[in-house]
């Protein structure tokens, strides 16, 4: 009964944080603010969330095309629509219930290519150390460039005294996390081991990187991958005036804190819009018009899942059944 409890508190908690964060946020605006919002969304540039979108496509093609790299060394090479919609299911199903997508897309590459589960399995969170890899890589460069606009209220505006934010987070903080590191590996405390754990998984997906026959290859999809991702992000604030001129620390900022709320709830329900529009706020962006890029960011990425991956998820047995006839 307790196992039912816990799985149907994984199933819906985030779908009920994200929906209450949409009431929430919703309950604060006035009706000058909702028409403001509207507006937005009436006379923004459809265009430029179109290029959006096709970048998005050209990241889950990369994304299914990286995995062959970890398949082939298997002995494995399954055919590529397969490949494309096995991903595209996986980010549908994500949608629905956290991280059932991973499982969801390597049962239908076991059912449609023969490949047995834990091996596809074990190749998707290869894939997601490397992911997280350029996730903290992203952030990392995140604070970098925040820590340069705090520094400009803190400091004057010296050569030398720029150098103080960059030498903090790229010497002084790895070094205190390195010490750190060393000292929480004598721990035994449960927590402080999944950390352990997790940071020693990194470093073991680092390595199994290293040992890829195709591992520059491999290394080149995972930056074209985030790098699309980017690229969603940044074209989509030439959709509005207010945000076509965001400078690029903006464009990092908002796209990191997008990324984290998106694991907060079921495909940033609720979360994405809400973050995102925060962080575009301390870059002088008024609260409506960053409230809106948030939500038609959120909405054009939702509905492009929910397309593709519904059509995958219809056509990937029919596909099958005409190739094996």
């Amino acid at each position: 009964m307790s196992f039912n409890i816990k799985k149907i508190s994984f199933i819906t908690l985030p779908i009920a944080l994200g929906v209450f964060l949409i009431w929430y946020s919703l309950s604060k605006l006035t009706d000058n603010d909702i028409q403001s919002i509207k507006t937005s969304f009436k006379t923004a540039n459809y265009w430029w969330v179109a290029l959006s979108l096709f970048f998005g496509v050209l990241s889950h093609l990369s994304r299914a095309y990286r995995w062959q790299f970890l398949l082939e060394p298997l002995g494995y090479k399954p055919r590529f629509a397969n490949s494309i919609m096995a991903v595209l299911i996986a980010y549908l199903l994500n949608l629905v219930i956290p991280r059932s997508g991973e499982v969801a897309r390597a049962a239908s590459i076991k059912k449609y290519e023969k490949i047995p589960f834990k091996k596809a399995f074990g190749t998707i969170v290869a894939e997601r150390v490397a992911d997280v890899i350029m996730l903290l890589f992203i952030t990392g460069i995140a604070f970098f460039l925040q820590a340069e606009l705090l520094a400009s209220y803190l400091f004057k505006e010296t050569e030398e005294s720029s150098l103080i934010p960059k030498v903090f987070f790229f010497i002084m903080l790895p070094a205190i996390g390195y010490f750190t590191y060393t000292i929480l590996k004598k721990s035994k405390n449960s927590f402080i081991l999944k950390i352990i754990s997790f940071i020693n998984g990194l470093m073991d997906g680092v390595k199994s990187i290293k040992r890829m026959e195709k591992k520059w290859q491999f290394i080149f999809h995972t930056v074209f991958i985030w790098t699309m991702y980017v690229l969603m992000f940044y074209v989509t604030t030439f959709a509005l005036p207010e945000t076509t001129n965001l400078p690029f620390a903006a464009i990092i900022v908002g796209f990191v804190v997008g990324g984290f709320s998106m694991a907060l709830t079921n495909g940033g329900l609720g979360t994405y819009p809400v973050f995102v529009a925060s962080a575009l706020i301390l870059y002088h962006v008024d609260d409506n018009p960053a409230r809106a890029f948030g939500w038609i960011m959120w909405t054009a990425q939702t509905l492009m899942v929910i397309v593709f991956g519904g059509l995958s998820f219809l056509l990937i047995p029919i596909y099958n059944k005409f190739q094996n006839n």
